[in-house]
């Protein structure tokens, strides 16, 4: 184990588990490691879901599952809560479904919607997207643990970082329920395409950040809320 950590590898790659809003779930090689800023999305669907109980909440680009599996341990278990996973990399969904199916989950694979079911459209009350934002000519600069041992996919965003989202905000009206949200994330200088484009699609947007210096906790982390009318 100490050898593939000095040969670079992820500390989660190599443990065979990340720690994620306060769970271990299954991670290991090829597969994306969910960073401690991404808990920002779980606290803000969190806190939409105390003013709208929701009963259908899907997890797009979800690698291991950690994201949606956190709603849904807050929210309760399956049937009260339906929660489809999908991610178009069959290594993230080798480690979703045990993570996800002991607590009633489905995982798909597809590339976004793609895997959902039909029978959800205009149904989601909690769309979780944990989309790739980094834009290609970044992805050199990431460090060693990120660009070498996770997958591709999982990062490039395109050349401005919001290809993948563009094409999650355009088809997220047709999927969202009256007053159902999108959540995704992307870095502080992205937000206002970001909002444009929800604009665009007929979402409202919000951006939730957490970035208080004089927070002990804070990281970093910002999320955009779409929500629909």
């Amino acid at each position: 184990m100490a050898e593939r950590r000095v040969a670079g590898e992820p500390l989660e790659h190599v443990l065979g588990w990340v720690s994620f809003a306060g769970r271990r779930w299954s991670v290991g090689p090829g597969v994306f490691v969910p960073r401690r800023r991404t808990e920002l999305m779980v606290r803000t669907a969190l806190t939409l879901a105390a003013a709208r109980r929701p009963g259908v909440v899907v997890d797009l680009c979800c690698g291991c599952g950690a994201v949606g599996g956190a709603v849904l341990q807050a929210l309760g278990p399956a049937p009260a809560v339906r929660l489809v996973a999908s991610d178009v990399e069959p290594a993230a969904t080798r480690h979703a479904r045990p993570n996800l199916e002991p607590l009633g989950a489905v995982v798909v694979d597809g590339d976004l919607f793609a895997g959902i079911p039909h029978e959800l459209r205009g149904r989601v009350d909690l769309l979780l997207c944990n989309a790739p934002y980094v834009p290609t000519d970044a992805i050199s600069t990431m460090p060693p643990e990120a660009r070498d041992h996770e997958p591709t996919v999982a990062l490039d965003g395109g050349g401005d970082g919001l290809d993948v989202l563009r094409r999650v905000v355009g088809s997220a009206p047709s999927w969202l329920a009256t007053g159902g949200s999108l959540l995704f994330e992307v870095g502080t200088g992205q937000t206002a395409a970001a909002t444009a484009l929800v604009e665009h699609a007929g979402l409202v947007p919000r951006v939730v950040t957490d970035e208080d210096p004089e927070a002990d906790d804070a990281t970093g982390g910002t999320v955009v809320v779409a929500t629909a009318g």
